[in-house]
């Protein structure tokens, strides 16, 4: 999946010469996290988080702050004065996998889509969120399947074969490194719909050539290895 299919558009983009004040107002009205910031031409030229718009605020706690000085202190400080210059972008054709890993890599909470220069929106952390359970199929409910792989090759398609063989559709299957096993593989597979089968009987399936970690069903997980 790409960021072009889940980044949020009509981002609210500040201009270099914004002031701190108006975003500290958007900010406590529309509870965003970043803006973009660019210049006349549109071309993203860095990024403002809520902490640098926070850190930008006097102290609430300190008399005499300086935003009460019309013509002078806050009422002066723009947006290209606080801003993160060149701020890692990606494109809209860039995969979802490769946001996710750059937002860890990166620890920052959203990264601005830029096309020739351009921007064109923004992804964000709750973008990825989205994606995750759109793609676990955690909105159609059902139950998971945790299943170790142990490196066999044409493991995961024997299993989805057999799964199939016994009229059972999955919703999703992703694999994973397995955290616990150094060189192993797991399969998390999901079925919205069992049919006329329980739980207990695709358990009893794949117990009976696979080694099944776990299942969740109807919000409580049950540990099996």
């Amino acid at each position: 999946m790409l960021v072009r299919d889940w980044m949020t558009v009509n981002v609210i983009a500040l201009g270099v010469n914004s002031s701190v004040l108006d975003a500290a107002e958007i900010l406590r009205e529309k509870n965003i996290r970043q803006f973009p910031v660019i210049d006349s031409a549109g071309a993203l030229v860095g990024i403002v988080s809520d902490r640098d718009i926070r850190d930008a605020m006097p102290s609430k706690f300190i008399p005499g702050d300086a935003v009460v000085e019309s013509g002078g202190g806050l009422y002066t400080l723009t947006a290209g004065d606080i801003m993160t210059l060149d701020p890692v972008s990606v494109p809209p054709d860039a995969a979802m996998t490769e946001v996710a890993d750059i937002l860890v890599k990166h620890k920052v909470g959203a990264l601005p889509v830029v096309d020739r220069g351009r921007l064109e929106g923004i992804i964000t952390q709750l973008d990825i969120l989205r994606f995750l359970c759109a793609s676990a199929g955690s909105a159609r409910g059902g139950a998971q399947f945790g299943i170790r792989l142990d490196g066999a090759e044409g493991a995961l398609a024997d299993i989805l074969c057999d799964l199939r063989a016994k009229g059972l559709v999955f919703t999703s299957v992703f694999t994973a490194v397995d955290p616990t096993r150094c060189g192993s593989r797991n399969a998390y597979v999901s079925i919205a719909d069992l049919g006329d089968k329980s739980v207990e009987d695709v358990v009893e399936l794949l117990q009976s050539k696979y080694t099944l970690l776990f299942y969740v069903a109807e919000g409580v997980t049950v540990d099996l290895v």
